[in-house]
Order: structure tokens, then C-alpha cells, then sequence
């Protein structure tokens, strides 16, 4: 659990950066989920969340984040054995739904 925790600080720390977010802390939080994937099902609610309850310059930047982490499990485990995909997929519809509700003058 204490992974997912590390991540989960990670990947909330993006609120205290001003969009765009760098190439390393995307790593970092990448990094992060990939040590956490034991619990992957945790790690894939924290992006979630942090999607629909982020302010709305960093709802791209998670979808990044989502980008980045199954195409890490990907490139490390293969597709075949990749838990990160699969699992974002189950609520993928969702987690779009959240980027659609932010205020009109927001969107571009």
C-alpha cells in the first residue's frame, strides 16, 4: 500500500506545477504506478479521481498520465500481460465524461 501512497503524492504534487507538466515528472509518476502494480486497481481509481476532481488545465495532463503509464506496462511486460490497459478501458467512457464537464470557456 505504501506504493500506491507514493504514487498517489506523486501524481497529486501535478496541482502544485503550472501546466505544462515536464517530461520528468511524467516519469516519475509513471515510475511510480509501475511500482504500484500490484494494486494496479488502486493506481487506475487515483488517475481517475484525479481527473474528475482536478481544476481544468490538468485534465489533459491526466489523460497523459493514463498514456503514459499503459504505454510503460506495455513496453515492460508486453501487451498480452499489461493490467494497466484493460483496466482503464473498463471506465474509459467515464473518465471522458469528467473532461466534458468543465466550465465552456475552458474548453479549446
Amino acid at each position: 500500500m505504501e506504493a500506491v501512497n507514493a504514487f498517489n503524492q506523486e501524481l497529486f504534487s501535478l496541482m502544485e506545477m503550472k501546466p505544462p507538466i515536464s517530461r520528468a515528472k511524467m516519469i516519475l509518476i509513471t515510475k511510480a504506478a509501475i511500482k504500484a502494480i500490484k494494486l494496479y486497481k488502486h493506481v487506475v481509481q487515483i488517475v481517475e479521481k484525479f481527473i474528475k476532481k482536478c481544476k481544468p488545465e490538468y485534465k489533459i495532463p491526466g489523460l497523459y498520465v493514463i498514456d503514459s503509464i499503459v504505454r510503460q506496462s506495455r513496453h515492460q511486460f508486453g501487451t498480452d500481460k499489461d493490467v494497466f490497459g484493460p483496466r482503464f478501458c473498463k471506465n474509459i467512457t467515464a473518465t471522458f465524461q469528467y473532461l466534458y464537464l468543465c466550465p465552456s470557456e475552458d474548453k479549446v
